[in-house]
């Protein structure tokens, strides 16, 4: 994905904080898919309104301990958008 590329969530998927699975989760019309506490945190910034520089720069700025974050964070987009998870402008 680019850095001026705007991720939404695909129209037919829903993101949400899942209580009795402690964690996010993807809900689609066949089932869920349970996320990792990674790609929680990135998905729940893919607003459709930041861009893909603006989610690095906030998750960097939120964990900056985190090494190779801007590397992790485009591959799991990338990922996100293989999998129909995410769609962008």
């Amino acid at each position: 994905m680019k850095p001026g590329e705007i991720p939404r969530l695909h129209p037919h998927l829903r993101f949400q904080w899942e209580p009795a699975q402690e964690a996010y989760v993807l809900l689609y019309p066949e089932g869920m898919v349970k996320l990792n506490g990674s790609a929680g945190e990135i998905l729940a910034v893919c607003n459709g309104e930041r861009s893909v520089a603006e989610i690095i720069g906030l998750l960097t700025e939120k964990f900056p301990e985190a090494p190779d974050i801007e590397t992790d964070i485009i591959d799991f987009l990338v990922t996100a958008h293989t999998n129909q998870w995410l769609v962008s402008d």
